[in-house]
């Protein structure tokens, strides 16, 4: 017999607590015919949990609504909510976005989680990775580059960096949203439909006379010309440019910014990262409850990075940047998380392809 009316709330309720349980940053809900599908993703990764009869998971999806305050009879048009923790008994509240699809609506949760910003100490990055962080974050002026796809940690490594510079240097953000609070740090957030996109906002703030500059993402020639001429400047400036290597964010740095003089004299540090999933410490990898039977609980990052001084400037004005080698690769940070059995050959593939 399928549930009543009244099933829906509650099921939306355990669904939200079991995913809170489980660590999941989000819930998908698919609806189509017989059956329609919830996933969570579990360490970036979308695990499937269960099935539930179309009629009950509309249901479902119209209980998501109402309590998003969206509209429950528009399932043509995308929508996007916000549900309080409070309307479900849950830890924290729930970012909701829906969208039409030709089998039905996919509903998207998104967990929000109150984390503090971790230290550098915590990340999780080998010692050559954080003394090479430390090194670059002690200098007055250079711009430090971060690089990867979305979800590889990098702005959680950029908080981190603000963690260990506030209070010391008067430093600037302008980031698109803002999701952490640091408390020292100026921060800004872009508002591109009032105009303030990132180059505009870079521009003015260096008029706030920051010692260290955070820009979230480079994204189009502007931005990279006002981040180049601020590290040249007399600025600390970090920001991320999505790029598949550290040769390749040169590479991307160097198109979007023609002067390759300026670049090379402002690029000092690289640093290309991914997130791995960490093999589960309860069953070691086998599937046991506590990982929800995927062998793997929480995420280790693997890195390479690139340091830019004054012998690899001469290098790459003489031979140009294809000379730019990463040591150690990611190839070879991963294969050294597998022999300290962090993670394991499954995921490496996964993640870089090997």
């Amino acid at each position: 017999m399928e549930p009543d009316n009244a099933s829906a709330p509650r099921l939306l309720e355990q669904l939200v607590a079991q995913a809170e349980k489980a660590g999941a940053s989000d819930i998908h809900l698919q609806l189509k015919q017989p059956e329609a599908e919830i996933h969570f993703r579990l360490d970036g990764v979308m695990t499937p949990m269960v099935r539930h009869p179309f009629a009950l998971a509309e249901r479902l999806v119209g209980r998501v609504k109402y309590l998003a305050r969206l509209k429950t009879y528009q399932d043509s048009l995308p929508q996007d909510g916000r549900i309080n923790r409070q309307e479900l008994g849950a830890q924290t509240d729930v970012r909701v976005s829906t969208y039409p699809t030709v089998t039905g609506e996919k509903v998207v949760l998104r967990l929000f989680r109150e984390a503090s910003v971790p230290p550098l100490d915590a990340l999780g990055f080998p010692s050559g990775v954080l003394r090479g962080l430390r090194a670059f974050l002690r200098r007055t002026t250079g711009l430090l580059l971060l690089t990867g796809p979305a979800g590889s940690g990098k702005t959680t490594t950029i908080y981190s960096c603000l963690r260990e510079l506030a209070g010391q240097r008067h430093v600037i953000t302008v980031e698109d949203p803002v999701e952490q609070i640091v408390d020292g740090i100026m921060q800004t957030e872009v508002n591109e439909a009032r105009g303030l996109t990132y180059a505009q906002a870079v521009r003015h703030l260096l008029r706030q006379d920051p010692e260290v500059l955070v820009v979230g993402e480079i994204r189009d020639e502007e931005t990279a010309r006002h981040v180049v001429r601020a590290a040249l400047a007399g600025h600390l400036v970090i920001s991320t440019l999505h790029a598949g290597s550290c040769r390749g964010v040169l590479e991307r740095l160097c198109l979007l910014c023609p002067e390759r003089n300026s670049v090379l004299s402002a690029i000092g540090f690289i640093l290309n990262q991914r997130l791995l999933r960490q093999t589960c410490g309860t069953c070691q990898g086998q599937g046991c409850e506590a990982c929800l039977g995927t062998g793997y609980h929480g995420r280790v990052p693997v890195a390479e990075t690139y340091v830019v001084d004054e012998p690899q400037r001469a290098l790459l004005a003489r031979d140009g940047i294809a000379t730019v080698t990463a040591s150690p690769t990611l190839a070879e940070a991963g294969r050294a998380l597998i022999e300290e059995g962090l993670t394991q050959a499954g995921e490496l593939e996964r993640v870089l392809g090997l």
